[in-house]
């Protein structure tokens, strides 16, 4: 047998498991979400911006609860068009307000501690997707 000849690897990869999520730890990413965005939109796609969407990606991964489908799809989008610096303004700006008009419409049926801040959130989504297609 040769030495330098490469070990095949026939080790099975574990599959990946979606982190669980708590209430309070949704909370809290919920919270920084409105305050970023609350004093408008970060500058690049890198830095807080990236951050918070790969925080959402993850708990609505984790997250059991219906209608979210869309929502996370259109977060994984957001995160993709956001990273190709050659993604046009309309783009996310349409993008946005779909995730919009989709979080609001799940602010609707949330469970009472939540229905406020997702409400929220969605009308903070929309003005953002406005002032990215002026």
């Amino acid at each position: 047998m040769d030495s330098t000849a490469a070990t095949p690897s026939n080790a099975a990869q574990p599959t990946p498991q979606p982190m669980p999520v708590s209430d309070q730890q949704a909370t809290a990413v919920l919270d920084d979400t409105i305050a970023l965005l609350s004093n408008g939109l970060p500058a690049k796609a890198e830095g807080p911006g990236s951050t918070e969407i790969e925080r959402w990606a993850a708990v609505l991964a984790a997250s059991d609860r219906p209608g979210l489908a869309k929502i996370t799809q259109e977060v994984s989008q957001l995160g993709e068009l956001l990273s190709n610096p050659n993604a046009a303004s309309h783009e996310v700006a349409e993008l946005l307000a779909s995730l919009s008009a989709e979080t609001i419409k799940v602010a609707e049926t949330a469970p009472g501690s939540y229905a406020g801040p997702l409400g929220n959130l969605g009308l903070l989504l929309r003005k953002a997707a406005n002032s990215l297609s002026r």
